[in-house]
């Protein structure tokens, strides 16, 4: 249902503070369907791990490697290309939306506001890619290719961990979780664009632009006919997909195609919403339920082979690169970031929250999984030495940061349910009638 943003009040303009009723709302109905997603995402990579690691890890092998579709296309590829380029688009498409949905309708659009997840997201892209590197510079060979793995966060894993382990905590902490996440998504798809684009064809890039048109005229009409925009978005998939730009690149621009409200000739943001609301409510459970774990299932089992096999991966200063990016990194980047937001514009942290927690948060932040795992076959090919070993590191790393970050957030759950019973106790209290309260000599 369409809630129009209120003009007043003002959401809180503390660093982090709480935002209007409507984007609180609405983030708690988002974070609900990706705590769902992540339950599935683990237990995708759960099934695919065991899997892998079993005496039938050649059947594993054999389904990923399956091929299917049109050759005559180009389009000939395994289950799991499939997955990294086709499900994926959905996942991008859907960050798409909601990006565009912050910063044109949410509370996003006030700069003051964005400027904190804006700059935690950067922080927590720069400082990972720059331990990486350090700790691979002169290592020789291809290893400094993977500078970018470490710099992702995976929304649906993060989400999932907070709701688990902080039914009490504030509400802003969710929302600034997520909008991270979803700055991070964004960043991630430039950096596969750009860094990890090797043979470019410029004309079915250039051709790719006429579906994306017409894809964008008629959500800009508020077309919903899916016969007419399903097979538009389809085309401009497959000829980004054939230009040798990454194809989730294609899921981010039809996103931010789709219209966040109504034109002013259809009277305005007050009228109602665009058809991102619509595609969001149409698209999420697709994304978290489907495409973000069979990618995980389809991507996830590597063949550790024992406590060798561990050794073996953690000798590679790329896999150390990726854990000590996730799990330091990622704490430093966006920690620092969010801190020297509020130390050079005078804002104070919200009298709800304390650094503790944003601390807690920021090593949630370094559970890095699907977008890295994408990252790191992009990086290395996908089966090498080095993508199994950035597959290991990528689990150990995301493992790590989650235990860490629900250690910390578990324990101020603890204190604020603690606050929000002694408060109760309290209203019950100031609720007792007067003649209840008096003294046996009164």
């Amino acid at each position: 249902m369409w809630r129009p943003v209120p003009a007043h009040p003002a959401p809180d303009s503390h660093l982090l503070g709480r935002g209007s009723w409507a984007e609180t709302s609405r983030i708690a109905e988002i974070l609900r369907k990706e705590t769902l997603g992540g339950a599935l995402l683990l237990g995708a990579t759960v099934l695919a791990m065991v899997w892998a690691n079993s005496p039938w890890s050649g059947a594993y092998e054999r389904l990923r490697d399956v091929h299917v579709g049109p050759a005559s296309l180009g389009l000939d590829l395994s289950l799991a290309h499939w997955a990294a380029d086709g499900l994926l688009a959905i996942f991008f498409f859907v960050a798409g939306l909601e990006l565009k949905r912050e910063f044109v309708a949410g509370d996003l659009r006030d700069p003051r506001r964005a400027a904190v997840p804006v700059a935690a997201a950067f922080g927590g892209v720069v400082v990972p890619a720059l331990i990486y590197t350090a700790i691979n510079w002169g290592q020789g060979g291809d290893a400094l290719r993977g500078w970018a793995i470490p710099t992702a966060t995976d929304i649906a894993f993060a989400v999932a961990v907070l709701a688990v382990i902080g039914s009490h905590l504030p509400a802003a902490l969710r929302t600034f979780l997520l909008t991270l996440a979803v700055v991070d998504d964004l960043i991630a798809i430039t950096i596969i664009a750009v860094a990890y684009t090797s043979d470019l064809s410029v004309g079915p890039l250039l051709l790719a632009l006429l579906p994306l048109a017409a894809f964008t005229v008629a959500v800009q009409r508020r077309i919903r006919s899916w016969w007419l925009l399903l097979p538009l978005a389809v085309v401009t998939w497959a000829l980004v997909y054939t230009s040798g730009v990454h194809a989730t690149v294609a899921g981010v621009l039809l996103g931010f195609a789709v219209p966040v409200v109504r034109s002013q000739r259809a009277g305005g943001p007050d009228a109602g919403p665009g058809l991102a609301e619509h595609f969001e409510h149409a698209w999420r459970p697709v994304s978290s339920a489907v495409a973000v774990p069979v990618f995980a299932f389809l991507s996830a089992g590597v063949a550790i082979g024992g406590v060798s096999g561990l050794r073996a991966s953690f000798a590679d200063t790329v896999a150390i690169g990726v854990v000590v990016g996730l799990v330091v990194g990622k704490v430093i980047g966006v920690f620092g970031a969010t801190y020297l937001v509020g130390r050079f514009t005078g804002a104070d942290l919200d009298d709800d929250l304390t650094w503790v927690d944003v601390f807690g948060l920021s090593l949630l932040a370094g559970i890095g999984f699907t977008v890295s795992l994408l990252i790191g076959e992009l990086a290395f090919g996908e089966g090498s030495t080095a993508d199994e070993h950035v597959k290991v590191a990528v689990l150990a790393g995301s493992t790590a940061a989650a235990v860490l970050g629900a250690v910390v957030l578990r324990l101020r759950n603890r204190t604020y349910r603690r606050i929000a019973e002694e408060e109760a106790v309290d209203a019950d209290h100031d609720a007792v009638p007067d003649v209840y309260q008096r003294s046996p000599e009164a």
